[in-house]
């Protein structure tokens, strides 16, 4: 039996020149996200990555406007993230999956977390990841997102997300099924 092809997903080059201007922009407005990276390393690793550059495009369109956060030594990897004030407007409304996207009987939002990540080839943020982030500014002050659940809690029907209020990051849970206007989520690629 023939085994599906994988499609890549590349973008034209005019989208290309026009996100690396974007990533660019935004690497140099905020140095305190990633400080002692040089761009043009960055930039080097992203010309061997056109699969990463389309996971960074479906982020930017979707509002959530990626910026580096750190590198890591090991894999040898950059770490772009969602970086908008609030979680991406083009990501909110959704349920955390799609058991829990089926298990809804009316008003079902359109997607869920985990398929819309997939699609778009990014991760959703674990918890720790989550925290990781809020030291190196204040998110979703005013909204919320969801991350990664451990297994054994999804088991149970609930999903976590976090924000920041009153000086601090808070982590909570919600019935999986759950969805508001003001809950996206935010990923991260590796580069």
């Amino acid at each position: 039996m023939k085994q599906p092809i994988k499609m890549m997903r590349i973008l034209p080059d005019d989208q290309i020149s026009e996100l690396i201007n974007i990533l660019k922009l935004r690497f140099e407005k905020n140095q305190h996200r990633h400080k002692d990276i040089n761009w043009i390393n960055v930039e080097t690793k992203l010309a061997t990555k056109p699969e990463r550059l389309w996971s960074l495009h479906q982020m930017e369109i979707t509002g959530g406007e990626p910026d580096i956060i750190g590198y890591d030594k090991n894999e040898d990897v950059y770490l772009f993230c969602d970086c908008s004030a609030e979680s991406p407007k083009g990501r909110r409304s959704l349920c955390y999956d799609d058991e829990a996207l089926n298990s809804r009987k009316e008003n079902k939002p359109i997607n869920s977390v985990l398929t819309l990540a997939e699609n778009m080839g990014i991760e959703l943020l674990n918890e720790e990841q989550y925290k990781k982030l809020q030291e190196l500014e204040n998110f979703d002050q005013k909204t919320s997102s969801w991350i990664r659940t451990p297994n054994d809690l999804r088991k149970l029907g609930g999903a976590l997300f976090g924000d920041f209020r009153f000086g601090r990051v808070f982590i909570y849970h919600n019935g999986a099924e759950s969805y508001y206007a003001a809950r996206g989520f935010r990923g991260i690629v590796k580069v």
